[in-house]
């Protein structure tokens, strides 16, 4: 069996995490000023907010196409047929529809298609801990539980200073969002499991503030000294993340993930301020391989 994945995506992990099978990506596009770009290949997420500083304009993002899937899975089932594909979620992105309509194109591929309702790091350790299953020689209906295991324990929570991109990627209400950018309010926004779509957890007047009200949603989920595994994502942030790493640190018995950029085309809806954390509880991750 083969791992397909997109970038939506953000697999940053010690090398005593990393699967050692090959993890297949299909890739978002991002265009800017008329150039366009193929996430995290072309471009990386710092690379990209340099440029949005020093422009008027807006990205425009586009998912990976169906024949671009179709691709992809005709030549993988040339080696095996066999194909995992684990996807962003569906509430946020077409990436899933993309993913199942090059499947049906594909008929020499079994290609069974996984929308985990979360994206960014939680996804990335869904996408590697099915990996190092799968090296394992687990079969795959226990991989896919695994898969939603993680996901069912993890939270994503995230802030940003401005919202102008957001609002421009139609990712939240217009009117709302318009209304925050001219008070100057800092949301908390975090990822519900049913749809996985965007969920306001709350707002804040500084961005500092708002740094604080994502520790405190981890608080609401797990008592302090709770072990947890913890990684910090930012846009073009480091100052933000690494404040978010000392508010945390005393906090909860912290598995540490790199801090690290977050994928470019996710960092194309937030600009260059957004900073966010994934968490769980370490025992979810005890049994992988």
């Amino acid at each position: 069996m083969q791992i397909v994945t997109d970038t939506g995506a953000d697999i940053f992990l010690p090398p005593e995490h990393m699967p050692e099978v090959d993890i297949h990506v299909v890739r978002h596009t991002i265009t800017l000023d008329g150039k366009t770009y193929v996430s995290g290949k072309d471009i990386t997420a710092e690379e990209l907010q340099k440029l949005l500083m020093g422009t008027k304009s807006f990205p425009i993002t586009s998912q990976p196409s169906s024949g671009d899937f179709a691709a992809t899975y005709k030549q993988l089932a040339a080696t095996d047929p066999d194909i995992l594909s684990i996807h962003m979620s569906s509430g946020l992105s077409g990436v899933v529809n993309a993913a199942r309509a090059g499947a049906e194109m594909t008929p020499e591929a079994n290609v069974t298609i996984v929308d985990t309702k979360i994206l960014c790091a939680v996804l990335g350790w869904q996408v590697a801990a099915a990996a190092r299953a799968l090296k394992a020689g687990w079969p795959k209906d226990k991989i896919i539980a695994l898969i939603k295991r993680i996901g069912d324990a993890s939270e994503s929570v995230y802030t940003l200073a401005e919202l102008k991109y957001l609002i421009h990627g139609g990712r939240i209400s217009h009117m709302k969002g318009l209304i925050a950018s001219l008070l100057h309010i800092c949301p908390m926004i975090g990822v519900e499991k049913v749809g996985g779509t965007y969920a306001q957890l709350g707002m804040a007047r500084t961005f500092d503030q708002a740094l604080n009200g994502l520790v405190k949603q981890m608080t609401k989920k797990h008592a302090p000294g709770t072990a947890l595994r913890v990684q910090v994502l930012h846009s073009f942030n480091p100052k933000a993340a690494a404040a978010l790493h000392e508010k945390i640190e005393p906090l909860f018995k912290c598995d540490w993930m790199p801090i690290n950029f977050m994928s470019p085309v996710l960092a194309a809806h937030t600009g260059p301020s957004m900073a966010g954390i994934a968490f769980a509880p370490l025992e979810t991750f005890s049994d992988i391989p």
